[in-house]
């Protein structure tokens, strides 16, 4: 793993052909393997993925991967003389064969393996992939405290993912096998490791190199370039290393999307060797300062550029949790989406795996922040002298190839230990193990990269809220009132929100499924060992929300049960990340759990399995736009509206207040001008607005409400910018027989449509229908009269598309129907 993409001159060829995988039982010798039952497999590629592709398992079958022993083999042909071959990871206990020559044994399924080798024609390879079980099972001290997601605790000795052996919450595939590609390269010029460091002070750029190159090299020369500017400096030897500077004046800076544009610049080294010019591509990198503000220690907050970044977003999930691979273009679509939501930054937790560099590039490419973590979640982790070198040198090989990244903004040393410790009762010297404390943070700085522990750590326990970086779950798990947002002062959620989030009927197993199915509950997120899960926590607050009892709803009436579950879950994230982006918050950032459902079901992702958006996707990306509106209650204090403007230009809008009762009555109106300046927020106290005093909040309650529903826009040269609503007396959970809901097609083509929707009444979160289209936005509100146009394009399968849609309001029986075309 290295900045080093490719090498002009060097031959690399994938070995991803050819190869077979079969199973067999635990220490089975090598030259058994001819009697087992071989399928063909892919690589990069897992156990689980290979017997998926035959036909042979899937999700609702049971197999212990772990059992027993997998073998992978191929043979490939090859030219004559020296070469190396390559093993971007290999899952967990592997030994690997050369023509009957071990050749590489490795027991960390996170580090990368070069092997220098002699070919001579045709050749077998051949990995064998050691069962985990019967290693668990070996006698090893005892941890100091218990993780409750894992049925096996032993696992803190190995270096493996957890993904797939946490029941609770993921598919049972964990991974086994060649999971990163094989490759066999042969060189003619050694290049490697190369250390690239970007730094731009005053609006002077530089990008500082050090390499380690083939001794054949005569000359060696850095080239810098974005569009038709072009910079260079020659490298000169210092101390056996090749080192230089490129400078460049006003530079380009790479920022966060929602706050500017995400820049980067094409760096390349120009070699002389032989008297023949090589170049060595060393991918794109980006000027920007990153630093974590922790004020007098309690405070966690990005600042890039100078600027401090409110970070919103989720913690990332692989694409196929399957065999843990994506195309380059799979990435590109999920970063985009996440962006498109509003979303600045994606957290790799440390129940995952480190992801592909395609993964990071296109980070990088679409102005996404990267908290990582290292692979380490939740465990007491051995203070072995050899696990510990382990370690290192994977976490040496991980920050060697991503610590350039312009994304990277926190390298993490765990996912939640420190608060696993302090919950399970260990003794506050256990809450800071020094492995993450020194070890990783001694790497993250020789690597000038802003480091934290975990990421759940400070205040007076590692999980307070007021205090550092925490998992936050009092709106959610822990069914607190949307008052605790704000209540708990919440300094940086490193995850958050964890919801039961329902997808389209598409994103079930199937759309037959019911809410008490069997299949939708085994999928359904659970701590082991737990009373409820995670639709009990939806449930809560469906009832919260609309007053309305969900068990018994969804006894007579599923489909308006699965209305209500997908508007509520939207709702509550709404109303929170309105707390935390008001113009005065403690709040520095916050993390969904997760972006992406890992299987077909009603996960914690605001995105389903096969990549589309749920129903709170589109409430995120409402109150995540760069340019945001959000109303809160103050209680006796009334409403606050609050307008937060992230990008670089300052704000000059109308703020327009209508207020509306009985569902069409209008009852009030004001409005006013606001400044708001560039990455700023301000708050609006809506009773400002008005000439007299009306108890918006409905904190007072001298008789009815003054009015049922409140709306606000923002409006600039004549653009909507945001428009949010809300509700004195509480979100309505009756239905009318017509509110007069109008839906056409106002502009039809191939490559998108535009539908226009009206109402005569008020309209509850209006959910779009359009098989084979998806709409820029869905499960909006429509004030009394509002009309609005949404663009909808063709999305999946053009044989599903169909020739009519329909608009659905939650407070309507009566649909409003329209031609697709």
């Amino acid at each position: 793993m290295t900045r080093v993409r490719s090498v002009g001159g060097n031959q690399r060829n994938a070995l991803d052909t050819g190869w077979e995988v079969a199973f067999a039982p635990a220490g089975m010798p090598r030259e058994d393997i001819d009697t087992l039952d071989w399928l063909p497999a892919q690589v990069p590629g897992t156990a689980a993925g290979a017997f998926r592709a035959a036909g042979r398992w899937d999700f609702p079958q049971t197999r212990d991967f772990d059992a027993e022993d997998w073998w992978w083999r191929c043979r490939f042909q090859a030219g004559r003389g020296p070469a190396v071959l390559g093993f971007g990871g290999l899952a967990t206990l592997a030994e690997v064969w050369l023509d009957r020559e071990c050749i590489l044994v490795s027991d960390n399924m996170f580090r990368c393996h070069e092997v220098p080798v002699t070919l001579a024609g045709e050749h077998e390879l051949l990995i064998r992939c050691r069962a985990l079980a019967p290693e668990l099972a070996k006698r090893r001290p005892r941890p100091r405290w218990r993780v409750p997601m894992l049925k096996q605790q032993q696992l803190r000795w190995f270096r493996t993912t957890l993904l797939g052996r946490t029941p609770g919450w993921s598919p049972s595939c964990p991974a086994v096998g060649p999971w990163r590609g094989v490759w066999l390269e042969t060189r003619s010029l050694d290049v490697g490791p190369v250390r690239l460091d970007a730094r731009v002070d005053r609006r002077l750029g530089s990008i500082s190199i050090t390499a380690t190159l083939d001794a054949c090299v005569e000359s060696a020369a850095l080239v810098v370039e974005r569009g038709d500017r072009r910079a260079g400096a020659s490298l000169a030897v210092n101390g056996g290393y090749w080192q230089g500077r490129v400078q460049i004046d006003n530079p380009a800076l790479w920022w966060p999307h929602t706050h500017g544009e995400p820049s980067l610049y094409r760096a390349s080294l120009m070699l002389k060797c032989g008297g023949e010019s090589t170049m060595v591509d060393l991918g794109r990198i980006g000027f920007r300062t990153i630093e974590v503000d922790r004020g007098a220690g309690e405070d966690f907050r990005i600042v890039v550029n100078d600027v401090p970044v409110f970070c919103r977003g989720a913690c990332w999930t692989p694409l196929d949790p399957v065999t843990l691979s994506a195309s380059p273009e799979a990435y590109r679509t999920a970063i985009a989406q996440a962006r498109e939501a509003g979303m600045n930054m994606l957290r790799v937790g440390g129940t995952m795996v480190y992801e592909d560099d395609a993964f990071y590039d296109a980070l990088d490419e679409a102005g996404i922040l990267l908290w990582q973590d290292c692979m380490f979640a939740n465990m007491d982790y051995p203070d072995d002298e050899a696990f510990i070198a382990n370690v290192l040198a994977e976490v040496d090989q991980q920050l060697d190839r991503l610590h350039s990244h312009a994304s990277l903004a926190v390298l993490c040393g765990n996912s939640e230990v420190e608060q696993q410790a302090a919950m399970s009762g260990a003794p506050r010297e256990c809450w800071s193990p020094s492995l993450f404390h020194h070890v990783i943070a001694e790497c993250a700085r020789s690597f000038d990269i802003a480091c934290v522990a975990s990421s759940t750590t400070g205040g007076v326990f590692p999980h307070a809220a007021d205090a550092g970086p925490t998992s936050y779950y009092g709106v959610g798990a822990y069914l607190r009132g949307f008052e605790d947002a704000r209540r708990s002062r919440v300094r940086f959620a490193s995850e958050c929100l964890a919801f039961a989030n329902i997808p389209e009927d598409s994103g079930l197993p199937s759309a037959s499924t019911r809410a008490h199915h069997p299949l939708w509950k085994a999928r359904s997120p659970r701590d082991l060992g737990a009373g409820w899960d995670f639709d009990d926590v939806r449930d809560h607050y469906v009832q919260r929300l609309f007053g309305i009892d969900p068990v018994a709803l969804r006894g007579i009436d599923h489909e308006r049960y699965l209305a209500l579950g997908r508007a509520a879950t939207g709702e509550a994230m709404a109303r929170c990340f309105a707390e935390w982006r008001r113009a005065d918050t403690q709040t520095r950032g916050a993390l969904i759990w997760f972006l992406r459902d890992l299987w077909p079901g009603v996960g914690w992702g605001v995105v389903d399995a096969n990549g589309d958006p749920k129903p709170c996707w589109y409430a995120l990306k409402r109150a995540l736009a760069p340019v945001a509106l959000a109303i809160t209650d103050e209680g006796v204090n009334g409403l606050a509206l609050h307008i937060a403007n992230d990008p670089a230009a300052s704000l000059d809008a109308r703020l327009t207040i209508d207020l509306f009762r009985n569902g069409e009555a209008s009852v009030g109106h004001a409005e006013t001008a606001v400044h708001v300046p560039a990455h700023g927020a301000v708050t609006v106290a809506m009773a400002s607005l008005f000439d007299e005093w009306l108890d918006l909040s409905y904190a007072h309650r001298f008789g009815p409400p003054p009015a049922d529903v409140v709306h606000a826009k923002l409006v600039a040269n004549d653009v909507l910018m945001a428009d949010v609503f809300w509700f004195p007396a509480g979100l309505p959970s009756d239905r009318e027989a017509d509110i007069g809901l109008t839906a056409s097609i106002e502009q039809g083509g191939d490559d998108a449509s535009v539908l226009r929707i009206g109402t005569r009444r008020f309209a509850q979160t209006v959910f779009l229908h359009a098989p084979g289209y998806l709409p820029e936005d869905n499960g909006f509100h429509l004030a009394p009269g509002q009309t609005r146009t949404v663009g909808l394009r063709p999305h999946g399968d053009p044989q599903r598309r169909r020739a009519h849609g329909n608009a659905v309001a939650l407070n309507a029986e009566i649909s409003a129907g329209f031609a697709l075309p």
